[in-house]
């Protein structure tokens, strides 16, 4: 299953004065997955594609907030 979502744990020095963060993460973009662009993909309409940054739904991919995961699950 491919996550867009990944993390990693963070090297904590034992003399560092701050509070250790026990897990980052960052995302990554779904064209990073698609090998070469497949003939006849499905398209947004002009109007959507202007508004969601991409005319291929393949292609889009909507920032989350990971401390806000409730509107992710109730589908926007």
């Amino acid at each position: 299953m491919i996550t867009y979502r990944k993390s990693y744990h963070p090297y904590a020095s034992p003399y560092d004065p701050c509070r250790p963060i026990p897990f980052k993460t960052y995302v990554t973009p779904p064209n990073l997955y698609v090998g070469f662009q497949p003939p006849n993909l499905q398209q947004f309409s002009p109007k959507e594609a202007l508004y969601k940054g991409t005319l291929w739904p393949i292609f889009y991919d909507p920032y989350y907030n990971p401390y806000e995961t409730s509107k992710r699950e109730e589908g926007q």
